[in-house]
């Protein structure tokens, strides 16, 4: 008899107390270190659910069909666990290392895996389960039969899935906000109304996946291939991609940046009313609100758009130089290569926007302070803000949050970054002569050498 048909038994799992597992863990830590008496871990088709099983090392351990429902997982080590076919609905798997982990076959409906890391996971079909309307594992009828991975509602944001193997999977409703998903194989995968905002899908290979109603606004997918792909209803406003899929038909489906009829004169109308809404303080003309609008190119020197709206706008190798746009609402914008030179940017917020290769030479990034009683002071937000590559030589950084910010390679010579929250932020390769970081938060930075 296979393993897989041995899965097939409709004996029940056995459950365990936690006293049992603990017991079942020493065993397994003493294998792991190599120790006299450890035993790999064998909870092959046991029932594990609601148990507390955080930080704890499974690694290698055999978790084959067995029932973890609603279990506590938060920062477990499973890397190279076999959870072949397990039911892992609603668990709790934050943080959890989960690389190279077989999930063929297993069910992770409703399950919280934010910030894990699933780097090569294998989410590919398993074979002979099912799981009947009550979450029990049943043997089916015919050996050809197949039993898809699950990954339905699922809160998936932030979590490392780079290079995973997910093809056919359903993935449908799924939180996978800014999750890392650089050569990860969508193939056949259903993504339907799935979020995948700020995702990294570098490389992903998304050939005849489901990607209908998904959000996909600030996605970098350069390199992803997209033969086939279903993109009816999805949004891809802010979305990075390269000239290659701009031209493939099915993307036409989507719903994209648009473009003004009369683009001069439309904005020129639009900066009048602004700028008398400005003035006035409000009480007349009517704030600018560009978002999803491509303006790629276009020459905007000098340009007054303080306090407007421009989410998810495309400018792309636009000239800004010394623009006013101090707490405009830039996010997800796609400022790739944007000339943005001593521009006031104070008070900006650039969360999640793309600006890798930008000129921000000499720019205000620094905070604003409201007239009010209480002397509110609005900082600029980059978080998770793309700057790979991005000039920032003497740019006012002060109090700027730059957590999970990308400044790889950036050229910051001479920037004041003086209170700011770089967090998580990765500055590897940066170049740094000569700025200040003066009770700057950098204990989390990536690549900045202390």
């Amino acid at each position: 008899m296979s393993s897989a048909q041995g899965f097939g038994s409709n004996s029940p799992r056995t459950k365990l107390t936690q006293s049992q597992l603990n017991a079942i863990l020493l065993r397994h830590q003493a294998f792991r270190k190599s120790q006299p008496g450890g035993v790999r871990a064998n909870l092959k088709m046991r029932d594990l659910s609601h148990l507390d099983l955080s930080g704890i090392d499974l690694s290698d351990a055999d978790l084959s069909g067995a029932k973890l429902f609603s279990a506590r997982l938060t920062g477990a080590n499973l890397a190279n666990a076999n959870l072949y076919a397990a039911d892992l609905r609603l668990a709790n798997l934050e943080k959890a290392d989960l690389r190279r982990a077989d999930l063929r076959g297993a069910c992770l409906r409703g399950a919280v895996l934010s910030e894990a890391t699933l780097v090569e996971v294998d989410l590919r079909d398993g074979t002979l389960l099912h799981y009947d309307s009550s979450g029990e594992m049943l043997s089916h009828q015919y050996e050809d039969s197949v039993l898809t991975s699950e990954l339905t509602a699922a809160t998936i944001r932030g979590a490392d899935l780079s290079r995973a193997k997910v093809a056919n999977a359903f993935v449908m409703q799924t939180d996978m906000t800014d999750a890392i998903l650089r050569g990860t194989k969508f193939m056949r995968a259903n993504l339907t109304g799935s979020n995948l905002t700020g995702c990294d899908l570098t490389d992903a290979d998304l050939t005849e996946a489901n990607l209908s109603g998904a959000r996909l606004s600030g996605a970098v997918m350069t390199g992803c291939a997209i033969n086939r792909t279903n993109f009816s209803g999805a949004t891809l406003i802010g979305a990075i991609l390269d000239a290659a899929q701009l031209r493939s038909p099915n993307i036409q489906a989507a719903v994209l940046a648009k473009t003004l009829e009369n683009p001069d004169d439309d904005l020129r109308d639009i900066l009048v009313e602004h700028l008398s809404w400005i003035d006035s303080g409000g009480k007349s003309g009517k704030r600018a609100d560009l978002s999803a609008l491509d303006l790629s190119g276009r020459k905007l020197d000098g340009i007054n758009l303080s306090a407007a709206i421009l989410q998810c706008i495309a400018l792309r190798g636009a000239r800004l130089t010394g623009a006013a746009m101090a707490i405009a609402d830039l996010s997800l914008a796609d400022m790739r290569k944007a000339d943005l030179s001593n521009a006031d940017l104070r008070g900006v917020n650039f969360e999640r926007a793309t600006l890798t290769g930008a000129n921000l030479t000499g720019v205000q990034l620094g905070p604003v302070h409201i007239q009010t009683m209480s002397g509110h002071i609005w900082r600029a937000n980059l978080q998770r803000a793309r700057l790979g590559m991005a000039l920032l030589c003497k740019a006012d950084l002060r109090k700027a949050n730059l957590a999970g910010a990308n400044l790889a390679g950036a050229d910051l010579t001479g920037a004041d970054l003086s209170e700011a929250d770089l967090t998580g932020a990765d500055l590897t390769g940066a170049v740094l002569d000569g700025a200040k970081l003066d009770q700057a938060i950098v204990e989390e930075a990536i690549g900045l050498e202390r």
